[in-house]
């Protein structure tokens, strides 16, 4: 966000002077300890998963509240300095990697869920909730949040958004996009915007899709509302060994054009299968050349039937075992 028209390498000098020119101006609202700017402290910053590529931003950022944040953004727009949101730092897009002559704006203190719906089976949670802390916060009542990150018990809902992250099981339950009702934030100029409603549907344009996913492009986010879904009865998984990796993929297509729409369907080839029982230990096929996870989920009889008909499934593309 707030791009500057010139972002080629500033002279140090320059850069100085700039940096000084944030810290007075947003010390005037940011409390001492929410503002970092010397190298010790923005190094934990200077990228996210995506450790190939470094930067230290010029000025950290760690606003506390919704009116902090619109300060921040309507400071760095009149300054023409560019902000790059941050959640808790796993994407490995590059998503939030810092800008030399900008400010990164960590969200991270927004960590609340302010509200737990049963009856709608919605949360309402501030942009720094943890994406399983939702699933947590929710199992007493039966639900739970279905976007399922190999990150989830670090990465925040807001990263979420701005990624439209997935998961094992986004093929049954779809994206974040497909689990979210409405997103509050701030534009570049500090203005506050929403998108989407609390209801199925809103008129107008669908710029609630435009929003996620827009890696932090379009607004910076402050507040979720997501869907919650009752927890399967049951969960079953089962394991097919092939003997050529095209036949693995293959099998795919089949069981999805038998109609059948597994929680999970994850293939995997040799070398990922050895690296990932050295560490699991769950007793993977190694001599495959490629195995098929299927995983099914809902009522004891939706499970059986499922799993009644996935071999069939596999065992058309070439008799592989099963498990």
């Amino acid at each position: 966000m707030n791009a500057p028209t010139s972002p080629g390498e500033a002279h140090p000098r320059q850069k100085a002077e700039l940096q000084a020119q944030l810290v007075q101006a947003l010390s005037a609202f940011l409390p001492a300890h929410t503002l970092l700017w010397h190298s010790e402290d923005t190094t934990p910053y200077e990228c996210d998963g995506l450790t190939a590529y470094r930067q230290r931003p010029l000025l950290v950022a760690l606003p506390e509240t919704q009116e902090q944040v619109a300060a921040v953004l309507k400071t760095c727009h009149a300054h023409n300095v560019p902000v790059v949101a941050r959640g808790a730092g796993t994407g490995l897009s590059g998503g939030a990697m810092p800008h030399a002559m900008g400010v990164t704006l960590s969200l991270a203190r927004f960590s609340k869920i302010l509200k737990m719906d049963v009856r709608s089976r919605t949360a309402v949670v501030q942009c720094g909730v943890r994406n399983l802390a939702i699933s947590e916060a929710a199992a007493p009542l039966g639900l739970y949040y279905a976007p399922d990150p190999s990150s989830q018990i670090a990465c925040t809902i807001g990263g979420n958004v701005a990624e439209n992250s997935g998961g094992v099981h986004c093929l049954k339950y779809g994206l974040t996009l497909h689990n979210v009702l409405k997103i509050k934030g701030f534009t570049m100029e500090g203005d506050p915007i929403t998108f989407g409603s609390d209801a199925l549907d809103t008129p107008g344009y669908d710029l609630l899709s435009l929003v996620v996913g827009s890696e932090g492009m379009l607004a910076v986010i402050t507040e979720v509302t997501v869907k919650l879904i009752p927890k399967p009865q049951l969960a079953r998984c089962i394991m097919a060994s092939f003997d050529d990796i095209r036949k693995a993929g293959d099998a795919v297509a089949a069981v999805i054009a038998a109609g059948i729409i597994p929680a999970g369907l994850e293939m995997m080839d040799k070398p990922m299968t050895a690296a990932v029982e050295d560490y699991v230990h769950a007793g993977y096929d190694l001599n495959a050349e490629a195995i098929l996870l299927c995983e099914s989920d809902g009522t004891p009889e939706e499970v059986e039937e499922e799993i009644g008909r996935m071999p069939t499934c596999c065992a058309s593309m070439a008799p592989p075992p099963l498990r």
